[in-house]
């Protein structure tokens, strides 16, 4: 068959951009590794910046966001068992929204279907061929057989692991990364979260987050060793280490359970240039991963995104390639700017054993300085609710 665009990838990243696309007029089809089953039960972070709000909007998609969703108009932060609260509304004027991923991704595949999106779902041994050509075509396998799709772009929207980013040639590719010494044990359990905003908190014994997904659905973190086993943490010890690390009242106000999802999430920075090669452009995990910190991997995909669809319409509008040529360096500018801010939340509330006594009187003082000074505060919430796109 033919087609305007090949989407790898059926996770966010490549849902919106197939929606996107064609509610332009840009045909487009998704191939995705996993079954649809899989990819919706996957879960994952969901803060929602205000610009990846609208773009969710302008995709036709936002409407059980904006029922459903819990706005946020600012995060606390504790330090040493005090909490602070950096107010985005005040500071900035904007907000978050908290959302999950695993509910966008369910609104993207409705949105598909209502549509007629083309989606093959369970495509094996996908890859690209051509991509310096005029005429790329990508192959896959489905049941035993072999197909192949012609098409004017290839979008690599399939992840760290993907095929897309091993067809930019290694003489041409680089990649910047840092492993961090620590993983992040995440439960989710269903019982009311501990308080109405997300608490970030820096201990000496290591991270914490209290975050949600709605009323009944808590979402928590902490820092661990790198090298955990998930069998050495049952739930009575998560939530016994967890209490120790959160703030007095909050630990007071918690709701104990069992786990119904418990995972480790290694931490890294990663990012790979240029994001493009020929006629194959990168969105997504595809080209950065970030530590969840900041809460900028999904906002960060979807920028990308808009980038990227914003390039293929013009081009298919009025036949330029200004904006398809511009690609890398446009999304690196946010995507350069998202690490740094990812990178300076994990260094600011993260304990690193290798910066000792030193480092962490340092991370007090960063605490400290952040819990009074309104233009840190400022810098803070620009970065999180989203710079512009």
């Amino acid at each position: 068959m033919r087609t305007q665009v090949v989407i790898i990838g059926g996770g966010p990243a490549g849902l919106l951009l197939s929606q996107l696309l064609q509610l332009n007029g840009v045909d487009n089809l998704i191939l995705e590794r996993k079954s649809r089953e899989y990819v919706m039960a996957r879960i994952r972070a969901g803060v929602i910046e205000e610009g990846s709000a609208q773009l969710l909007r302008s995709a036709e998609v936002g409407d059980r966001m904006d029922a459903e969703g819990f706005v946020h108009h600012g995060v606390n932060i504790s330090t040493a068992g005090r909490m602070f609260h950096v107010d985005f509304r005040d500071l900035v004027g904007q907000s978050v929204i908290i959302y999950g991923q695993t509910e966008i991704t369910k609104d993207l595949y409705e949105a598909r279907d209502r549509m007629g999106g083309l989606i093959v779902d369970e495509a094996d041994n996908v890859q690209p061929h051509g991509l310096e050509s005029e005429r790329p075509y990508v192959t896959y396998e489905k049941d035993g057989s072999e197909h192949r799709v012609d098409c004017d772009f290839v979008a690599g929207c399939d992840g760290f692991h993907g095929v897309s980013r091993q067809c930019i040639p290694g003489d041409l590719l680089q990649t910047f990364e840092r492993d961090y010494p620590f993983g992040w044990l995440g439960v989710l359990s269903e019982t009311p979260p501990v308080n109405d905003e997300l608490i970030y908190c820096g201990h000496d014994r290591g991270f914490a987050l209290c975050s949600m997904r709605n009323e009944m659905l808590s979402r928590y973190y902490l820092q661990v060793p790198v090298e955990t086993e998930l069998s050495d943490w049952p739930d009575g010890r998560f939530w016994e280490e967890l209490q120790r690390r959160i703030p007095p009242e909050a630990a007071e106000r918690l709701v104990t359970g069992p786990s119904v999802e418990k995972s480790i999430a290694p931490i890294r920075s990663f990012v790979a240039e240029p994001m493009q090669f020929g006629r194959l452009f990168l969105a997504g995990d595809a080209a950065h991963i970030m530590p969840p910190t900041g809460a900028k991997g999904l906002n960060l995909a979807f920028s990308d995104v808009h980038y990227l669809s914003s390039a293929v319409i013009e081009h298919y509008k009025n036949g330029t390639w200004e904006f398809l040529d511009a690609y890398t360096e446009t999304a690196l500018r946010r995507v350069w700017k998202a690490i740094r801010f990812s990178w300076w939340m994990t260094s600011m509330l993260h304990v690193f054993p290798e910066n000792g006594s030193f480092g962490l009187r340092i991370q007090h003082a960063e605490l400290d300085y952040l819990s009074v000074s309104a233009a840190a505060q400022t810098a803070m919430a620009e970065n999180y609710v989203g710079l512009p796109l």
